[in-house]
């Protein structure tokens, strides 16, 4: 039985990646940077719903209601916007915009993978966050969120609901970072 490690998403356009690319790139520099490990900018994504190993025969009814869930959300404004830490092992930009319904989208995204018989985590408030950087044992990420806090970046609209593959690296090569692959799109609100 043949499975694709997957999660839903928003994934941001070009130009707003490009401007958090030139906000984070002195990030990099700080004292501690060197011990983190850093997304790729072509990774950047707003997770919605994470839903890990799918069976490839529950593809097609997780498509049919990821579909039906974007179409009943409407597009929205949305940019990035300041940034935090979960613990000290992540840190991440937030989002600004209309956070209702970027959370409404996520309750849809969960909810149609759990009718398509997809387990998922049990769900908790999503927090809107894009990672920026792991670390495997605590860290102090405050000089890090600071350089962060006035952030803002230009509103763009979100308008589609995306279902993207993860590619873990092999175990024991130093530097590699997931990969992620669009599996597929669906327009917001059509």
């Amino acid at each position: 039985m043949s499975s694709q490690r997957l999660f839903v998403a928003v994934l941001p356009p070009a130009p707003a990646v490009d401007e958090l690319a030139a906000a984070v790139t002195p990030l990099h520099r700080l004292p501690g940077a060197g011990n983190l490990r850093w997304t790729a900018t072509g990774g950047w994504h707003y997770t919605l719903a994470f839903l890990g190993e799918v069976q490839d025969e529950l593809l097609p009814e997780l498509h049919l209601r990821l579909e039906r869930a974007a179409h009943r959300t409407r597009p929205f404004p949305l940019r990035i916007h300041g940034g935090g830490r979960f613990d000290g092992r992540a840190l991440w930009a937030g989002a600004a915009g209309d956070l209702d319904t970027l959370r409404l989208l996520a309750e849809r995204a969960h909810a149609a993978a759990r009718r398509a018989g997809v387990p998922t985590e049990g769900h908790r408030r999503h927090t809107p966050h894009l990672t920026l950087a792991r670390s495997r044992v605590p860290a102090d990420l405050t000089p890090f969120t600071a350089a962060l806090e006035g952030f803002e970046g230009r509103p763009w609209e979100a308008g589609e609901l995306s279902l993207v593959r993860s590619e873990l690296p092999e175990g024991g090569v130093p530097g590699q970072r997931p990969r992620y692959a669009l599996v597929r799109g669906w327009p917001l609100g059509r």
